[in-house]
């Protein structure tokens, strides 16, 4: 009996050091006080959602026309990792970049990257923000018959244009003097400022990745002789090329340079634009944007504290008006549950949105359910004339299963839901998954262990009337 006390005693001595850390943790109940309070709080913060903290939401499509099938989960990683680093570069605090994948049952998969910006509320500078990240092309001459086609395509063009005549770009113009590699931008390891000893100019140096210098030596090799052209932003129609070098000899180890006459400011600019990585897709589209302002992220926070408060409360209320002495302990341990799940979400940065919150009260549900099946099924036992540690233990026994097969279900909801949903979804499936899984530690352990601690043995008029049911005595 002495054990199973000292680990009640534990269980609320812990159960209390968390409610302090929590506590000390948060920066709106230590304003003005002192150090060391500050410094929790900054350590340990909830992570709070654009719905309740405020800014702004982007949402683009990714087009992977052009990335191999096996290659698409690959490039959106790059993709999701070059717009963290172009955002941390603004010092935007606790950014959101998510994947997601949209439709592919009845029609073509969309690729789309969702971006969520805490604090920002200029929908414009937060699109100049990601911006777009340059395009970066090798292209080589195309054939003889091929070049001649395209200059004369230009001549009669010229020709039309000084005659007045109506111009339309002939297809020739379109395609270009060069023609499209492999080579390009994604395979880009960094790129740097240096200067031309003999003239000073400003010149970009570009250092590939391993499969990057294979494929410029390799292009490099088949273009002894003739201009290899590097394309930045390359639009159709306005193929102008900021640097066309003759190519002398093979060139390994991946390195190469554009010599673009720029100024030191612009090849700088260029060099920050190159480093913040190129886009490994083909294009990044806008779809939609959408603006929660500071105040009303805080109403949406207010009301979700409010309505988790006034459930837990309701609940602890029913909880012991009807099972009395039971009930106390189990608003104990939905208390301790309540705070380890606060402590989870700050020890591990899990970022709260309103349908995560709701997730939460949900979950608060579970743990209160299976409590209750433990009681009805205790009452039961005692019914039959147990005592009260026997009643108990039958109780738990007896309950277990359901108690299993219920939490486990939802489980099971909580990862279907999580693997296949949206990042809205995902917040909810998160949150509620966590807390069944936390709601069977605390009915099965932390509930058992206080019960079994109360200092009560047979079941004697006493016993039934701390063990009874609502308004009812236990017969």
């Amino acid at each position: 009996m002495w054990k199973t006390r000292l680990s009640a005693f534990i269980i609320l001595i812990v159960g209390a050091g968390l409610g302090y850390l929590l506590y000390a943790s948060e920066p709106k109940l230590h304003e003005g006080k002192t150090v060391r309070y500050q410094e929790v709080a900054q350590k340990f913060p909830f992570k709070l959602g654009l719905d309740l903290s405020g800014g702004v939401q982007l949402v683009y499509q990714a087009d992977v026309s052009s990335v191999k099938p096996g290659e698409v989960k690959n490039a959106m990683d790059s993709l999701r990792d070059v717009i963290e680093r172009r955002i941390n570069a603004f010092g935007v605090g606790e950014p959101v970049v998510q994947i997601e994948e949209k439709g592919g049952i009845t029609g073509p998969v969309e690729e789309r990257l969702i971006v969520e910006l805490p604090g920002i509320t200029d929908v414009q500078r937060a699109v100049a923000m990601i911006g777009q990240t340059p395009k970066l092309e090798f292209m080589t001459e195309r054939s003889k018959t091929e070049l001649e086609a395209f200059n004369k395509a230009v001549e009669k063009f010229k020709a039309d244009q000084a005659a007045g005549k109506p111009l339309v770009l002939p297809a020739e113009i379109l395609a270009g003097p060069y023609q499209p590699t492999e080579l390009n931008g994604r395979f880009l390891d960094h790129a740097a400022l240096e200067f031309d000893q003999t003239t000073h100019e400003a010149i970009v140096s570009l250092v590939f990745n391993k499969q990057g210098a294979d494929l410029f030596a390799q292009l490099t090799k088949d273009n002894i002789g003739k201009t290899i052209a590097i394309y930045l932003d390359r639009e159709l129609g306005n193929a102008t090329p900021i640097s066309a070098p003759v190519v002398r000899e093979e060139i390994v180890g991946g390195k190469a340079q554009i010599t673009g006459k720029f100024t030191a400011a612009e090849a700088k600019t260029l060099v920050g634009r190159l480093n913040s990585g190129a886009l490994p897709v083909d294009k990044l589209d806008l779809l939609s944007t959408e603006t929660i302002s500071a105040p009303l992220g805080a109403q949406a926070l207010m009301a979700g504290l409010w309505a988790g408060i006034w459930g837990l409360v309701i609940v602890a209320g029913f909880l012991i008006l009807w099972y009395r002495l039971p009930g106390v302990v189990a608003v104990v341990a939905l208390s301790i549950y309540v705070i380890i799940m606060m402590v989870l979400f700050k020890l591990f940065h899990i970022t709260l949105t309103s349908a995560g919150i709701a997730g939460f009260i949900l979950s608060m549900g579970m743990a209160v359910d299976a409590n209750i099946l433990i009681f009805e099924r205790t009452k039961e036992e005692l019914r039959k004339g147990h005592g009260v540690h026997d009643a108990i233990h039958e109780g738990f026994a007896r309950a277990w299963t359901s108690v299993r097969d219920s939490n486990t279900s939802s489980i099971i909801t909580a990862v279907i839901l999580f693997w296949f949903g949206t990042s809205l979804i995902k917040g909810f499936a998160l949150t509620f998954g966590l807390g069944v899984i936390v709601s069977m530690f605390s009915a099965i352990t932390i509930s058992r262990t206080l019960l079994f601690a109360l200092p009560f043995k047979g079941h004697g008029v006493f016993v039934r009337a701390l063990f009874g049911s609502g308004f009812f005595k236990l017969h």
